[in-house]
């Protein structure tokens, strides 16, 4: 496998590469800004190029290799695939489709293990939706396994897997690991956080606090019933605010993507508490090495994709119900009825192989991000940089070893003319994701929030910030890269 911390994927002529090069990459190379317009436009040029993408967006060349099979078996001629892991998974995406089409667009047909869901016209486009705001589907490694490629490993090892991923993550969150549920991925385990949250709770939409990741948003919005956000900046009263939209569960993300903002946790949890609204909390970005998030949240999600695995091909997640919460009795209870996407045999055994040294890990990229974020404030280019550091309240729930996580975003001054310069002539692997070894630069706004730029806009979020995912390579290596890029101006 191509080293990446010593030859980074940057070239225009590498458009499409897989980001890592593994067939199970969720992350794809796009080495210029106008790569990544031609990525948002759909151009037909530029995404036959792709040999990788995030798994949730489209379908893995694996995931879809085995649709193509399954197509033709069948003679689903104009007909759309998508694979689940069980029939009852499959389901509610069926029933996310009748529910928003007039007419019978979808069917599930079982086969071996799986599930597939077969969609045609309108309703495609639900299935397209609803693949990509829960990863509720299969993944690379489950679909290699079904189709001969890869052997699947025995059970009593994928469960031994299993329970030393709980226990890594029971040993920094201090929580039991009987509270600790390992899912498909990190929006699978939001998507069940909300599907517990709904069977306690009247179908009301939720309140999302700062300008969070865009699905974050989009799965509680579109898939369940409805999604408000407010900003701690725009109210004047926040616990008025929360009391007016009554919502049915509060989120928040530790810290925010991409502007690293981390909102007063403490003071929302007290409201919260004296509201009895549940608070969910997404520690993805801050990471539980780092951030006590559990001490405020009724329920934590992570996306393991991210810093757990630092590898960059594997989509996994973590749900943690808060034992102290007070809901916490019907909140397993309600577990009980809910059919968990857990993560495939394939995934547990390899995720468990790559979270081995974690804990070092998360200690290095905090060091090295912190480095990076020092150097570009010298530098005369940079009109803003983001990172959590500069935010109190994260750095009130910074645990005793914790730092400031793997990430930063900045702007610089020049605006759009100069972040496309930059980017094109910056020599690090480009691409979207985050939390692997190598650094890892895109231009977050444009790829998630391509259709809502003016939006974003509104709640001051640039379209041509500049996101860093910072790695593990040699910090003056990483600099000449940032430097260069920066002088050349």
């Amino acid at each position: 496998m191509r080293d990446l911390l010593k030859n980074p994927i940057w070239k225009n002529l590498e458009l499409g590469y897989s980001i890592p090069d593994s067939i199970h990459a969720v992350s794809v190379a796009l080495p210029t800004w106008n790569d990544v317009i031609n990525y948002e436009e759909k151009n037909q040029a530029c995404m036959n190029l792709l040999k990788s993408i995030y798994p949730r967006f489209g379908l893995n060349p694996i995931v879809k290799r085995l649709c193509e099979k399954v197509k033709k078996e069948n003679y689903y001629n104009n007909k759309s695939i998508w694979p689940y892991p069980n029939e009852s998974i499959a389901f509610k995406a069926k029933k996310y489709i009748d529910r928003n089409t007039s007419e019978q667009f979808s069917l599930i047909e079982r086969r071996d293990n799986l599930a597939f869901l077969i969609t045609e016209k309108e309703g495609s486009i639900y299935a397209k939706s609803f693949w990509q705001h829960t990863g509720l589907g299969i993944s690379s490694r489950a679909a290699a396994i079904e189709l001969g490629l890869e052997d699947c490993p025995p059970k009593s090892y994928v469960n031994e897997c299993s329970q030393r991923i709980k226990n890594r993550i029971s040993k920094s969150t201090k929580i039991n690991s009987n509270y600790i549920h390992l899912t498909s991925s990190g929006m699978s385990a939001l998507h069940t956080s909300l599907e517990i949250i709904y069977k306690l709770f009247p179908a009301k939409p939720t309140l999302q606090i700062g300008f969070p990741y865009v699905d974050v948003l989009k799965l509680p919005m579109n898939i369940f019933y409805g999604a408000k956000l407010i900003t701690e900046e725009n109210c004047e009263d926040i616990e008025l605010e929360i009391k007016s939209i009554n919502p049915s569960a509060l989120i928040i993300e530790l810290p925010s993507n991409p502007m690293l903002k981390c909102v007063n946790i403490k003071k929302i949890s007290k409201i919260a508490k004296k509201l009895n609204i549940p608070l969910i909390v997404d520690d993805t970005i801050g990471s539980n090495l780092n951030v006590n998030s559990l001490e405020h949240a009724d329920i934590v999600f992570t996306s393991l994709t991210k810093i757990f695995s630092g590898s960059g091909d594997i989509l996994a997640g973590s749900l943690i119900l808060n034992p102290k919460s007070k809901w916490i009795d019907q909140f397993r209870n309600a577990l009980k009825d809910i059919n968990l996407p857990t993560l495939s045999d394939g995934d547990t055994v390899y995720l468990e192989k790559v979270s081995r040294d974690v804990n070092q890990r998360v200690f290095e990229q905090n060091k090295a991000c912190l480095e990076l974020k020092k150097r570009l404030e010298t530098h005369s280019e940079i009109k803003n940089i983001f990172h959590p550091e500069n935010c109190p309240n994260f750095n009130s729930l910074l645990t005793s070893d914790g730092g400031y996580g793997c990430l930063l975003s900045f702007e610089l001054n020049g605006g759009l003319n100069k972040a496309k310069k930059f980017y094109d002539s910056l020599q690090v692997s480009k691409g979207p994701s985050l939390g692997t070894k190598f650094t890892l630069v895109c231009p977050y706004v444009l790829l998630a929030h391509y259709d809502e730029l003016d939006w974003a806009e509104s709640f001051g979020i640039p379209s041509h910030l500049i996101r860093v995912s910072v790695g593990l390579e040699d910090q003056d290596q990483l600099w000449k890269s940032f430097s260069e890029a920066l002088n050349n101006l």
